[in-house]
């Protein structure tokens, strides 16, 4: 006990003379009439520490929950709602990795960045103790951040869920598709403009609220860090956004990235495993997850393992294990802060080359007219002769995967002729024209790469098309497009029958069918077919589970649907003419819009349930960034769906959403002078 307190006393007198080692007065945080913070220090160090500090008054408590998360302590705080999270944590043994790898793969000057952030996060906790969520929290240092962003990143790999269908029994199956909610980006280069400026659209999918939904802010020091864009909370560094010279976006990608393995268990001995002739011993581990009983805290302890291809958990049918290169790999954040510095295109590309990354999409443009586009990730080389989308064996040394593919290994487009590329989630085999698109022929089928398209794929290829040249005004109306194609393409379901309906044999649901087949495919907030498909839309899941894959959906069904769809209407709106803003509501605070927009439209919203009937965003167009490079540098506009801050009694909580709904942007400029000149606040962390 004794020791403990010893420890913590160290810890946190390094951090409070790591604080003292950055003078808060050396930092202005600039808030501009939207409440965004624009951040100005000398070093990166002091920008870091300035955007923890502002992010920190904006949203401390979703960046401590990240934290929390990340380091195994969700539970501590929330009881057995974060023992989920607290257990992959401990499963992934993130801070033993950390520990073995932060000496030596963090650079000495993302380091500082680190420290700077840890910094300004542990003053702000300190001078705002009745914000904190849990103390054992603090001081967070370096690398309790690097635990979290590997939990993200893990995640992101679909690793959660390969946990929960192992400890669920349902190994011996794929992963099904999924509703696709998913991001865009698309670019234009002076091949395709009519101005001769480069274009491109940073247009993420993501959350509207929580650890993944996006945070706004520029950041600018003396040590060639200027970039406009957004973060998840507890990133020091900006993820997706422009600086003087390029930009880029991110896409949610889906290659092969995950592994399970079946095991090969001794007949005999416990916890004995054979790969080829040799057995090997798993190592026996357990999670703490805290539970709350009656205001009693309860530890819980959980055994997994550990063997030579990963992580290992037990079910009724044996042991599996979990491999994939997110597990191995802690330096992601410093490769995001190597792109916000990167002053070109080599320097961009030099920095994908760490393979840090283990996913994601990228669209890129920048001042030279260079556009670009990768299906980044880090994909295992795999043995021939396996079935890599299912469970593979685990007894021999033929698929334990060591090393990942190159970046120029893998599918990109650079300076294509035609003069654009796009990606909305789809396959990377058709990311600009037939002529320059990567040949899927040339990629080893066990990299899993995607080779499917959806409605927002078909969608943009289609608008690009209609256009030898576009100017600007082109480019927001192919953004901001809100229709289907024709015919619908889901990649996780199909519904096509659903327009081949006779209406007139179904007297009951004919009007209903009618509005649906004569609909113009465009989700606009005042349109009576998209409102009636919404409904249906969201009816056809208490169906989905029980079809097989494809998810083809039989006429039969469809009906029940439709029956459905028509009862709910009439409860709860008393008519079958529903506009989809009737239906359909973004909501913050004592505001409550009409709002546009439907899964897989490129103005994608995904919806839950609300009150009396109506149902509310909660993912889908969330942080917009559009950015025109021209000789005079980059324009850019952007817009978030609520606004910069958490805070409900803050101005800032829900002040873009007027801008949001009405499809319109705010200015905004990385001209320091500008910035200070048309500032709402300046002043300097307490």
């Amino acid at each position: 006990m004794k020791k403990n307190l010893l420890m913590a006393a160290c810890s946190l007198l390094l951090f409070t003379s790591l604080s003292a080692q950055i003078d808060p007065q050396n930092i202005d945080i600039v808030r501009d009439p939207y409440g965004v913070p624009h951040i100005f220090a000398k070093t990166d160090a002091e920008v870091a520490y300035g955007l923890a500090w502002a992010h920190a008054e904006d949203d401390f408590k979703t960046i401590q929950q990240g934290y929390l998360a990340g380091n195994a302590m969700l539970s501590k705080h929330l009881g057995l709602k974060g023992g989920a999270a607290d257990f992959v944590a401990q499963l992934i043994a993130s801070e033993s990795l950390v520990e073995a790898q932060y000496e030596t793969q963090i650079s000495v000057a993302y380091k500082k960045v680190l420290e700077g952030y840890a910094a300004g996060l542990n003053q702000y906790a300190a001078t705002h103790p009745q914000e904190v969520l849990y103390d054992g929290l603090f001081p967070v240092t370096p690398k309790m951040m690097l635990r979290y962003a590997q939990l993200q990143l893990f995640i992101s790999s679909k690793g959660d869920q390969w946990v929960s269908r192992v400890l669920d029994n349902q190994v011996n199956l794929q992963l099904e598709p999924e509703p696709m909610k998913g991001s865009n980006t698309f670019a234009f280069n002076s091949q395709k403009t009519k101005d001769g400026a480069t274009y491109l659209a940073i247009n993420t999918h993501q959350p509207l609220d929580g650890p993944v939904s996006w945070y706004e802010a520029h950041l600018c020091s003396e040590e060639g860090t200027n970039i406009l864009g957004a973060l998840f909370a507890g990133s020091p560094n900006i993820l997706i956004g422009a600086n003087e010279n390029l930009a880029w976006a991110h896409t949610v990608n889906q290659p092969d990235k995950m592994d399970v393995f079946a095991l090969e268990m001794h007949p005999k001995e416990k916890y004995k495993y054979r790969v080829d002739d040799q057995y090997y011993t798993l190592e026996q581990h357990k999670a703490e997850i805290t539970l709350k009983l009656l205001g009693i805290s309860i530890r819980v302890k959980k055994k997994f393992f550990s063997s030579i291809y990963g992580p290992t958990l037990k079910n009724k049918y044996g042991y599996y294990a979990l491999r994939t290169p997110a597990l191995f790999e802690i330096r992601a954040l410093e490769q995001w802060w190597r792109m916000n510095k990167a002053r070109n295109f080599t320097e961009f590309y030099k920095a994908l080359k760490m393979k840090a990354l283990p996913g994601y999409n990228i669209g890129y443009a920048d001042r030279n007219d260079t556009i670009f586009y990768i299906s980044n990730g880090l994909i295992p080389k795999r043995a021939d002769g396996y079935d890599w989308e299912n469970v593979v064996p685990g007894n021999t040394h033929k698929t334990l995967w060591t090393t990942t593919y190159d970046i120029e290994s893998l599918p990109q487009v650079l300076q294509p002729k035609s003069g654009y590329v796009y990606n909305a989630n789809h396959t990377p085999f058709r990311s600009s024209s037939e002529q320059d698109n990567p040949d899927q022929r040339l990629f080893n089928p066990n990299m899993g790469f995607e080779t499917y398209d959806n409605n927002r794929s078909t969608r943009l290829k289609n608008l690009i098309d209609e256009y030898d040249w576009l100017d600007y005004k082109d480019f927001k109306r192919i953004k901001y497009d809100r229709q289907f194609p024709e015919p619908l393409q889901y990649s996780f379901m199909n519904i096509n029958a659903l327009f081949d309906l006779d209406a007139q044999s179904y007297p009951e649901l004919r009007s209903l069918i009618h509005s649906i087949q004569q609909w113009d495919r465009k989700a606009d907030a005042n349109s009576y077919g998209a409102g009636a498909f919404a409904i249906l839309y969201y009816e056809l899941f208490k169906y989905f589970n029980d079809l097989p894959a494809p998810k083809i959906f039989p006429k039969h069904t469809l009906l029940m649907a439709l029956r459905d769809t028509k009862a709910y209407m009439l409860k709860h709106f008393k008519t079958t003419e529903v506009t989809l803003g009737t239906f359909q509501k973004l909501v913050r605070g004592q505001k409550e819009y009409p709002i546009f927009g439907l899964p897989d439209v490129i103005t994608a919203m995904a919806a839950v349930p609300y009150k009396n009937g109506k149902r509310q965003v909660v993912s889908g167009e969330s942080y917009i960034e559009l950015v025109k490079f021209s000789p005079d540098g980059p324009e850019i506009e952007s817009v978030i769906s609520y606004g910069s801050s958490d805070h409900p009694d803050s101005p800032h909580f829900n002040d873009q959403m007027e801008l949001y709904k009405d499809f319109k942007t705010k200015k905004m400029t990385l001209n320091k002078e500008e910035v200070y000149n048309t500032a709402q606040k300046i002043y300097h962390p307490k």
